[in-house]
């Protein structure tokens, strides 16, 4: 492995999510929205993430830029960037699967929503995070840069922790105790093992 495969394999992770993206973001604008919690702080979060997990580290294979934040390259590190980053297109393909016309990028209920509890749903609550996480951590691995490499879990991580909150309030707004009982049998971004 060296540094310019590690970096191609970013870029084709990035290629692959928006090839799995884009069938379902075009069914789901089919649907409309019937609730909706966007707004500015919806744009920040989404904005913060873009720039964590797109844009800083795209200036980055593109340019190698910024240089003053590189560290030597670990082969061994990138090999585990890139299993990580085919489990993170796996997770992100199986997610959208599941969710169907459900799906939307911001906080929104489309109508005739329902709550989703098969597929990878049945062992997590927010299996998308979980694949957004999964990126960042491939990122991380894959491009040797502070900056580059890091910004995916900052600008990720600030968008999950602002947000995820609120959706799982929008989502109990909206199914009540279905969503409750499917809290106490699920973990939010890992599977709940119960012994």
């Amino acid at each position: 492995m060296t540094l310019s495969i590690a970096k191609a394999i970013y870029a084709l992770l990035a290629v692959g999510w928006y090839i799995i993206r884009i069938p379902h973001e075009r069914r789901a604008r089919r649907t409309p929205v019937s609730r909706s919690a966007r707004g500015l702080r919806e744009i920040i979060l989404l904005s913060i993430s873009f720039t964590g997990l797109g844009l800083l580290p795209f200036i980055y294979v593109a340019t190698g830029f910024p240089r003053v934040a590189n560290y030597p390259f670990q082969p061994a590190l990138a090999w585990l960037g890139a299993l990580v980053a085919i489990a993170a297109l796996i997770l992100f393909h199986l997610t959208h699967r599941a969710l169907g016309r459900n799906w939307s990028v911001s906080l929104d209920l489309r109508e005739s929503h329902r709550l989703v509890t098969e597929g990878v749903y049945r062992y997590v609550r927010h299996p998308m995070y979980s694949a957004f996480w999964l990126w960042a951590i491939a990122q991380a691995l894959l491009l040797p840069n502070f900056v580059a490499g890091l910004s995916g879990l900052i600008g990720f991580g600030t968008l999950y922790f602002f947000r995820v909150g609120q959706e799982e309030r929008l989502m109990l707004d909206a199914f009540g105790t279905e969503y409750g009982d499917y809290m106490a049998r699920t973990g939010r971004v890992m599977p709940r093992f119960h012994a």
